[in-house]
């Protein structure tokens, strides 16, 4: 006979929910200088991690040696973050006020695009909080892949991001960064539902 596991109630929802909001916003505190963007979001999504596969966060120590480690690599990953934002922005800008021509459509597509690329990046944090936060390029490569395969799981990463965003500028910008840490949550629990429900090949 199994032991039956313990209800879930209102409180496991709340402190779930409080945890997240701080994850949010140690990640904003820790992306501040901006080059150490890519090292906590990927910090954030290997404790992310550990939090769905051991159901608890790792201790601060493993999070300080991992953002620690994540640095070389994630400030450059955070550059062409950054670089490729900026640049998406102004698109979106130029369109919105009319500098461009194109209009309504043309703005309506670059938003599509913007929406899938922040699909795709978040699945690349996802990736690279599976290997604890290192491996950008491999995790960028398997990233593709798996979009090209399962485009489905892609566009509900794009709008979970696209949400995010739109959430982002209606709050109050104090909030801002909490809703960081339950966009992260719901990736993983995205690529949870799509391995769960199609494994990958060896």
């Amino acid at each position: 006979m199994t032991a039956e596991r313990p209800r879930r109630d209102w409180r496991d929802t709340v402190a779930e929910a409080a945890d997240l909001a701080l994850l949010g916003l140690v990640v904003a505190v820790a992306a501040l200088p901006l080059l150490t963007l890519a090292p906590a979001v990927a910090t954030a999504a290997a404790a992310l991690h550990d939090r769905s596969v051991t159901g608890s966060w790792p201790p601060a120590r493993t999070s300080l040696a991992r953002f620690g480690r994540a640095l070389p690599a994630g400030a450059a990953v955070s550059a062409v973050a950054l670089a490729v934002a900026a640049l998406l922005a102004a698109d979106l800008l130029a369109l919105a006020t009319g500098r461009v021509p194109g209009g309504g459509p043309a703005l309506a597509v670059t938003a599509v695009v913007v929406a899938a690329v922040l699909g795709y990046a978040g699945l690349v944090a996802v990736a690279v909080g599976r290997t604890g936060g290192r491996g950008w390029r491999s995790a960028a490569r398997h990233t593709a892949r798996t979009c090209a395969r399962h485009p489905g799981a892609w566009a509900a990463a794009a709008g979970a991001c696209g949400l995010a965003t739109l959430l982002a500028a209606l709050v109050t910008p104090v909030a801002v960064p909490i809703l960081g840490g339950y966009a992260l949550a719901a990736l993983h629990a995205l690529d949870a539902r799509r391995r769960s429900a199609v494994p990958e090949p060896s």
